[in-house]
């Protein structure tokens, strides 16, 4: 896969689909690699005519890792947070988008749709938000603006989701297990859960990069970031949240937050989908989106 210098960074991606085409961003969550974007659904989206961008967001991946960053103290970033302040961390989501227009850049790219997931929809609001004139559409996918009065997820699924994992070099077969087990809470009732395909994905990531500490960064990056509300008055580009009816990490409050505070938002909410992309969503999401950029198209 090839790697671009932007915004002072290394950035992997990769293309599908013609390169005259528009072309659509996929942004990734937090602390996951571009690779979640499976290639079958980004062939999904190709088909469909558009050139389909994903990468890894710095400190995942095969992108530049920050590994020379001290482990954040998330007491101190809380308190710091508390006192309406700015902690100090490696980076923020403000970086993050960044980047993204920094590839932009390097693709000679001059307007996107920009879709991102989880920690992605964050970063892809701010780039509606912070930088109009390079989006096309947004759509915001299981994500949030923020807003710390939101309902949070249970202390269950964050002991999950925060809880070590044993290390792959020395318990391969243990830390598949652990992201097995953590893929499955987060998982939508509504849609079967394939242990062996969440096995696979596990694998193929660990074995393409591995940086626990990226989570962490990332993690302070959003708390760093804040509140995303008043910025979303500044979005103009054609809005879709996507968000599922039973995700139990970000529930779907966050996303109606998201598509009440952006004017003009389609909301969408997905009955019996968690916080995860099960195959069998591949279709519709890519339909959803072709369908959100023909709205951007109509106010061109």
């Amino acid at each position: 896969m090839p790697k671009t210098k932007a915004n002072g960074i290394e950035i992997e991606y990769d293309c599908f689909g013609n390169n005259e085409a528009e072309a659509v961003l996929l942004i990734s969550g937090l602390g996951t690699q571009m690779i979640r974007w499976s290639e079958a659904f980004c062939q999904i989206l190709a088909e469909q005519g558009y050139r389909v961008i994903r990468f890894d967001n710095r400190d995942a991946g095969l992108s530049t890792h920050f590994d020379s960053a001290s482990t954040p103290d998330f007491a101190a970033i809380a308190d710091v947070v508390a006192h309406g302040e700015t902690p100090h961390v490696p980076y923020t989501l403000f970086d993050m988008a960044n980047d993204a227009v920094g590839l932009l850049d390097s693709l000679k790219v001059k307007r996107a749709h920009v879709v991102g997931r989880s920690m992605g929809g964050m970063i892809a609001q701010l780039l509606a938000s912070e930088h109009a004139d390079r989006v096309l559409s947004l759509v915001s996918i299981m994500s949030s603006t923020g807003n710390r009065d939101l309902p949070q997820a249970s202390p269950a699924v964050m002991a999950a989701m925060t809880s070590p994992a044993p290390h792959p070099l020395k318990d391969e077969q243990g830390y598949l297990a652990h992201c097995v087990a953590f893929s499955q809470v987060i998982a939508g009732p509504g849609y079967p859960f394939d242990e062996s395909a969440q096995r696979d994905q596990a694998l193929a990531e660990v074995k393409r990069a591995y940086n626990p500490s990226g989570f962490w960064r990332h993690i302070a990056a959003i708390a760093a970031t804040g509140d995303l509300r008043p910025r979303l008055a500044n979005i103009s580009a054609p809005t879709l949240v996507l968000h599922g009816s039973d995700d139990p990490l970000v529930p779907p409050e966050a996303g109606k937050d998201t598509a009440a505070n952006i004017k003009g938002a389609e909301l969408l909410i997905v009955e019996g989908m968690g916080h995860d992309f099960p195959p069998s969503l591949f279709g519709f999401v890519a339909g959803v989106i072709a369908d959100n950029t023909h709205r951007a198209r109509q106010t061109l």
